[in-house]
């Protein structure tokens, strides 16, 4: 997985900051039920954020992280990914995720992205998806699924083909919103080549975008653990924040 169990996002907190949270379900348009976390902040700023976690799902990381956004104003949902075939209970951390990664699919993992853009839509005026790795990809591909995003982040998003299976960089052309891609320089699995052959299908399909790679930062550098990589956490923080301003402005 991306983050060990007591990773921590390298967000500080801010203290006294009125908002309240929930375990919650969701319900998909094919029928499937799915856990999330909402985080509501009493004084909105107007704009959600749909959070994909990691290969893992739904856990720790990703409900402080949902805290975190939910300090600073935005109306946060973090979904998980295994409603139909782990269900929607709250899992221990011994859960065998691997088995039911290789059962997810693009349709219903945007069939429950929608679900989270719906429940968020009454109170938000833009919404966009957040997400990390596995969760990286499948937000930027967010922008391709007719969700209506004003926008689309990932970290350490594999854009290329993978089982077959084409990726961001064949599908540049069907992204419908701006996208902000925060990779990592040393990460083994995207490299620097794939990182250009992405940019440069976004160019040449007109896509608003702005990506990012953080030389020298492993995969999962976005983790409070990494002392040494708090400078680059710190600039993908404020970046991320930025890009969700400037395009709900």
């Amino acid at each position: 997985m991306c983050f060990e169990l007591d990773s921590l996002p390298p967000v500080p907190r801010i203290a006294g900051a009125a908002i309240s949270h929930d375990d919650i379900e969701l319900e998909a348009a094919d029928g499937n039920r799915f856990a999330a976390f909402e985080a509501t902040p009493d004084e909105p700023n107007g704009i959600g954020v749909v959070i994909l976690p990691d290969v893992r799902g739904l856990y720790r990381f990703y409900e402080e992280l949902a805290l975190r956004f939910a300090e600073r104003g935005f109306d946060v949902v973090a979904i998980d990914y295994f409603g139909r075939t782990a269900g929607a209970a709250k899992r221990g951390d011994d859960f065998d995720y691997p088995p039911h990664v290789a059962q997810t699919t693009q349709e219903g993992i945007q069939a429950d992205v929608r679900a989270a853009v719906d429940h968020l839509r009454p109170r938000a005026r833009t919404i966009f998806t957040v997400g990390f790795c596995f969760g990286g990809r499948n937000s930027l591909l967010a922008a391709a699924s007719g969700h209506g995003l004003a926008g689309a982040v990932g970290f350490y998003a594999n854009p290329g083909e993978r089982d077959g299976v084409p990726g961001l960089t064949q599908r540049a052309a069907e992204l419908e919103a701006p996208i902000l891609a925060l990779q990592a320089g040393a990460d083994q699995n995207i490299t620097a080549d794939m990182n250009v052959a992405f940019e440069r299908a976004l160019t040449d399909a007109g896509v608003e975008h702005e990506l990012v790679t953080y030389e020298g930062a492993p995969h999962s550098f976005f983790d409070r653990r990494y002392e040494e990589f708090a400078e680059a956490s710190e600039d993908a923080w404020q970046r991320v924040l930025e890009f969700l301003e400037t395009h709900s402005a």
